[in-house]
């Protein structure tokens, strides 16, 4: 059986750079409340007519493409992770594989939020192992600022998110290293606390007369953070260490952790839990805000390109979110 291995990354932020004093002007809120509260100090916010999920996925894609050493033509298959695709339907997975000028590959798009982009390598992981493919993209990209209530009502949402793609190249290899397991887990009961309601196919039309009608409609994120965060410090520990044990190993043995950037407390208390040096963790949230599905790849591309993963590291990808989902990826490079 052939073992799944990370050649190339790459990842795309748009040039647009909001700070917290930006957002000091739209709203009741404070720089030092921010980082407080979330370690977010900037974040990207997308340029309308330059930059989409899909292209931005694209962007990010050729850049892991030349890291890789290969051609778009060489690819098999692609995974698209997004919470905030561009249509309802088609998927953005297919655009990219326009975008790319590829031929007729196929093309899935995953729906798992902040936990979307390891469920999408997960999948790419089975198909290379089973033969099934050679070498796969797996995408995550997100626009999230024009989703956001940019208002005081908003603030506790609005001012953690930002805008971004990452991608991978994965590819067969018969060393052993590469993937040495993924772990996946859902808790769909306490999906209500961290949702987007409206729109949905389940009230379309009564939504559309509200907002005709000039009544509110539940079209911006909701997160119940207390509770998230009591979660996501809980469920982070958990798949880490699930990972660790399904490989005899244990979080000294970590070179590096990449977790999914959702608030940079939770990634404080995970390193705490784990007992990891600074320099066995990457954080970007005070760059980036927290970019949902693409907070991952774009972590990675960051780390792996500034030296700090060299072959044979031990590196643990991790993340929680809405859902809940949660998951983690433990990779020998």
């Amino acid at each position: 059986m052939y073992k799944s291995k990370i050649i190339g990354t790459g990842h795309y932020v748009p040039d647009r750079i909001v700070t917290n004093s930006d957002l000091e002007e739209m709203m009741d809120t404070t720089d030092e409340w921010i980082v407080e509260r979330t370690g977010v100090q900037e974040r990207r916010w997308f340029e309308a007519g330059k930059d989409t999920v899909s292209n931005m996925g694209t962007r990010a894609a050729q850049r892991a493409l030349e890291n890789a050493g290969i051609e778009a033509s060489e690819l098999d298959f692609i995974v698209f992770a997004t919470l905030s695709p561009e249509y309802y339907f088609p998927g953005c997975g297919v655009l990219v594989q326009d975008q790319l000028d590829l031929d007729t590959i196929g093309a899935l798009d995953v729906r798992n939020q902040c936990s979307g982009f390891i469920y999408g390598l997960s999948v790419a992981d089975q198909f290379i192992k089973t033969g099934m493919y050679k070498t796969i993209l797996i995408i995550g990209s997100e626009i999230q600022s024009n989703i956001m209530d940019k208002s005081s009502n908003g603030r506790a949402i609005a001012v953690i998110f930002g805008d971004g793609a990452g991608a991978v190249v994965l590819q067969a290899t018969e060393e052993e290293k590469g993937i040495l397991s993924t772990h996946m887990h859902s808790q769909g009961k306490y999906a209500s606390e961290l949702t987007v309601k409206e729109p949905s196919t389940r009230h379309k039309e009564q939504i559309l007369k509200r907002l005709i009608d000039g009544a509110k409609a539940d079209i911006y994120p909701y997160m119940n953070g207390k509770f998230i965060f009591k979660h996501a410090v809980e469920r982070f520990s958990e798949v880490i260490n699930e990972a660790l044990d399904q490989n005899g190993l244990k979080p000294s043995d970590l070179d590096m952790l990449i977790p999914h950037q959702a608030n940079l407390r939770i990634s404080q208390y995970i390193q705490r839990e784990l007992g990891l040096a600074d320099d066995k963790i990457w954080n970007n949230i005070q760059k980036y805000g927290n970019t949902t599905g693409a907070s991952i790849p774009i972590a990675l591309d960051e780390a792996q390109r500034a030296g700090k993963i060299n072959d044979d590291d031990l590196v643990c990808l991790a993340s929680f979110g809405s859902g809940l989902t949660w998951a983690s990826a433990l990779i020998r490079w």
